[in-house]
């Protein structure tokens, strides 16, 4: 029988929190996945990891606070890391989860660093994924990738930031063309990330991040923890894809900072190798699991 999720609801102060369970404990093979987003459903990435719960393992994951089923309370300042790594820590103890293989994707990877910092020995294996440690050097490397669009269309969207017009059909052209170039390259989507994305909470994303992939202008602008990533004593994977949104200058980083790593490089991937390469992914994934 194909393994398939559970779906349960969690009382989280007065909120409801959905959460995906494909099965029991198994000694220290539960993985916990941490989507991307902010402020996104967990379909994209929950879908394409069930079939890891056919080698052994137990697959767990949620829509955080704000995002896909979960409630949404219109309170902006609970939109913040530190009280997401106190959501994640609660759902842990909640369901028993024990110690954890950890993967967090994307925004799940700053969350999940966080999350180490504070509370790694609740961490078996940490998996980040398409991610970066040093916002402030990731948003240098986002300005490089945008200057290869050419120096026209640089000034014509720096306009329409400074005017506050992004909506504009020109600016958003030019954000489709760096989606499709850094975020996923294939031609044509699969249906789990436009469920994710048809369901995005703005509000949340916006206020943590900025209005696109490509602005950074919210609470999370300054973050930076390389320097405590040095204290994360945890075997740990780091992946990226070659034409990754959060490039490879990224993941080098995270991969000197942590004492214990190892960096995998998807070559023909942006920031989803999980559907751009699978085969290659999952390979990469499971012999780390496996070690």
């Amino acid at each position: 029988m194909d393994p398939v999720y559970t779906e349960l609801n969690l009382q989280y102060k007065d909120y409801n929190l959905v959460c995906y369970d494909t099965g029991e404990n198994l000694n220290d093979r539960t993985i916990f996945l941490l989507n991307g987003g902010p402020g996104l459903p967990c379909n994209y990435l929950r879908d394409p990891h069930l079939d890891l719960a056919k080698k052994g393992y137990r697959i767990f994951t949620y829509d955080q606070l704000g995002c896909g089923k979960s409630s949404k309370p219109s309170d902006l300042s609970l939109w913040n890391i530190e009280r997401y790594v106190e959501e994640v820590e609660f759902v842990r103890k909640q369901f028993d989860l024990g110690e954890i293989i950890l993967l967090g994707h994307s925004w799940g990877g700053w969350l999940g660093i966080e999350y180490a910092i504070k509370y790694q020995n609740n961490i078996n294996k940490l998996i980040l994924e398409n991610t970066c440690g040093d916002m402030p050097h990731m948003i240098g490397e986002l300005d490089r990738l945008r200057g290869n669009l050419g120096s026209e269309t640089v000034k014509m969207m720096m306009k329409h930031e400074a005017e506050g017009t992004l909506d504009h059909e020109e600016y958003q052209a030019a954000i489709t063309i760096l989606n499709y170039r850094h975020v996923c390259r294939l031609d044509i989507w699969p249906q789990s990330i436009y469920d994710s994305l048809d369901d995005w909470n703005m509000d949340v994303y916006g206020t943590m991040q900025g209005p696109n992939e490509f602005l950074y202008t919210g609470n999370l602008k300054n973050w930076n923890r390389i320097e405590e990533m040095k204290n994360i004593n945890i075997s740990s994977l780091v992946t990226v894809g070659m034409h990754d949104e959060l490039t490879p200058s990224c993941a080098m980083k995270m991969h000197d900072a942590l004492p214990d790593s190892k960096l995998k490089v998807f070559k023909n991937s942006s920031h989803m190798p999980f559907y751009e390469e699978p085969q290659n992914y999952f390979t990469v994934l499971e012999d780390f699991l496996s070690q």
